[in-house]
């Protein structure tokens, strides 16, 4: 009798579709109360300052949209996608060719972004906040290309990436300082240094793999940072270093007057000439990041970091030397930062030790990361998300970061690989196919 019952409870709660709906609203609901618990105090209560000092403002309507979105959203992923056999709905839905149609979609954006980039400054509407967010895009575009190769390719997590970003920043600064070299003399000097402190940082790791690999990434990175700090008499710890030299075209200052960018090429002076010139700098130093990177990859080093990836092992086994796989990949993806760097620090003219702490080395992490582990293409999609897309988002500070963290957990939820998990093969017989995700390795380093 009693089983009787639960049967029938247990149907009254069960839709003719299969659907637990009572097991769905309970489960929205806990969900609510948990965003309650989180989102309750950090945005029901806000310190502002006032002439007596700090006081608190009330925003209990905020906590109450927070919670019933969360509920609302939960309770409609339980009765739709997360319902019994969703899954295998979706999966009918979706053509069988459709990995072949993503090969050519992909090939198409990657040539559209390509034309736009080249494009971007003389497109119609373009103004001096245009450029300048573009140029700060492909900065990120360039890093994440950077550490591509020892995260994405290598399989080798690296906190401490913003180390080097660092590294090349203050080499352009400090030799322009001391020496008065200039910005074109000084790239390949902070792609050396840089290189140089990733083989530094390579060494220690050679035996360290997962979090002992990313905890010592991590304090390597804060190491630059405090010795920045602290070293004032040779860095300007915190007061940082300012009047940094901008770089010029074959010698020619873009200055206003005789002599000028302008007055030699006969043009009227703007102020967007040199923003204009900044910003191709940084796309020829992006795409030669990327010609490298994917060069290396084709190369008996680069398919060695990829057999690394999949199994360290089976690498060893077959004689391939696990030292210098580790160390090409630290020091030539820590070149590139340095690279970064350098254009960074003539770009603001002026650099300190909170230019360069961990959040950037996070941020760059995640753009690999959510973008897809050893996908170009998806590193640079997701750098113009992050970087270019926020930026819209500025008059919302107080939720940007909210906003931000739920974008990545979306991504995680419904591409856990990335956004293109797919892989192109640096080897292949007869036919180049892509490699499904499902047997692409993301390395345990």
């Amino acid at each position: 009798m009693a089983g009787t019952v639960a049967k029938a409870g247990a149907e009254a709660g069960t839709s003719r579709s299969g659907v637990d709906i009572m097991g769905a609203l309970r489960d929205a609901f806990f969900s609510a109360l948990i965003a309650l618990g989180l989102f309750g105090l950090i945005m029901g209560l806000k310190t502002e300052q006032g002439s007596r000092g700090v006081f608190l403002v009330e925003h209990w309507e905020r906590v109450i949209w927070a919670v019933g979105i969360v509920f609302v959203g939960r309770l409609v992923l339980n009765l739709t996608l997360w319902r019994p056999g969703a899954k295998e709905a979706v999966a009918g839905l979706v053509p069988k060719r459709f990995e072949a149609y993503g090969a050519h979609v992909g090939t198409a954006i990657g040539a559209l972004l390509i034309l736009v980039a080249l494009t971007l400054p003389f497109l119609p509407g373009t103004g001096r906040y245009h450029i300048d967010l573009g140029t700060l895009v492909l900065t990120y575009v360039m890093l994440g290309w950077g550490l591509n190769i020892v995260v994405g390719l290598a399989g080798l997590l690296d906190l401490g990436y913003v180390a080097f970003y660092a590294v090349g920043a203050y080499s352009y600064a400090l030799f322009a300082m001391y020496f008065g070299i200039t910005f074109w003399t000084a790239l390949p000097v902070a792609f050396i240094l840089a290189f140089f402190w990733g083989i530094i940082l390579g060494f220690p790791v050679l035996r360290l793999r997962g979090d002992y690999l990313a905890i010592v990434t991590l304090a390597f990175g804060e190491i630059i940072r405090v010795v920045l700090l602290n070293w004032s008499q040779f860095t300007g710890g915190p007061n940082g270093i300012g009047n940094i030299p901008r770089p010029t075209f074959f010698g020619i200052e873009f200055v206003r007057g005789e002599g000028g960018f302008a007055d030699t090429f006969g043009l009227e002076f703007s102020p967007l000439h040199r923003l204009i010139f900044l910003y191709y700098v940084i796309l020829v130093l992006a795409f030669v990041t990327h010609f490298v990177s994917v060069r290396l990859r084709k190369l008996p080093v680069g398919r060695a970091w990829e057999a690394m990836r999949e199994d360290e092992i089976a690498c060893r086994s077959l004689g391939l030397s696990i030292v210098r796989t580790k160390l090409t990949a630290f020091a030539i993806s820590a070149g590139f930062g340095g690279l970064a760097g350098a254009f960074f620090a003539t770009r603001q003219g002026f650099i300190s030790p909170e230019s360069f702490t961990f959040i950037e080395s996070a941020l760059i992490l995640a753009i690999v990361v959510l973008g897809g582990m050893g996908s170009q293409l998806g590193v640079a999609i997701a750098a113009l998300v992050m970087i270019g897309g926020f930026e819209y988002f500025r008059e919302f500070e107080e939720y940007r970061m909210l906003v931000f963290g739920a974008m990545m957990v979306l991504i995680m939820v419904w591409r856990p690989r990335g956004l293109i998990s797919s892989r192109a093969p640096s080897v292949y017989l007869k036919e180049r196919t892509k490699v499904s995700s499902d047997l692409v390795s993301q390395g345990k380093g």
